[in-house]
């Protein structure tokens, strides 16, 4: 695994569709159908509050819980956490709407987390956007202290 440009963690490629797709007027250029990534998180690392072209889907494999900061187009907001613990709340699979940002850390007590995400089309770093702490605070001020926490330096 090598580190994430710009969002932070650790990330391998695991599949990129060889076929291409011709795209809505949102992307700059033709896209492969689909890719897939292993991504890890550790207690020294966090994903940035980001947004993307396509919708990700998450999927939660092993390691402690991750809280998830979603940010909706919509002004509204969500906290979710990540893991296995279902019963108690915590989801194994969660897909976040394109336009939407997104960051999320390593719950306190976890030694790492270990998920995969998978976007159709596939992720091209050309379709990333990282997160402005100003103007995110002036869009969601009930999630100050999270979008600080999120939109640190790496």
């Amino acid at each position: 695994m090598k580190p994430l440009p710009q969002e932070g963690g650790y990330y391998v490629e695991t599949y990129r569709c060889g076929e291409k797709i011709t795209l809505l007027a949102r992307y700059s250029s033709d896209r492969n159908l689909q890719s897939a990534i292993l991504y890890l998180l550790t207690p020294d690392t966090f994903s940035s509050l980001h947004r993307l072209k396509s919708d990700e889907i998450y999927h939660f494999y092993l390691g402690g819980p991750v809280k998830m900061l979603l940010l909706y187009p919509d002004g509204s907001s969500e906290l979710i956490t990540l893991g296995h613990n279902i019963t108690n709340g915590q989801q194994v699979q969660v897909t976040v709407p394109q336009g939407s940002w997104q960051g999320c850390f390593l719950s306190k007590a976890g030694e790492f987390a270990l998920m995969g995400t998978t976007m159709s089309p596939a992720f091209e770093f050309a379709d990333f956007e990282a997160g402005k702490q100003e103007e995110l605070i002036k869009q969601y001020p009930d999630r100050r202290e999270l979008i600080l926490k999120l939109t640190e330096q790496q």
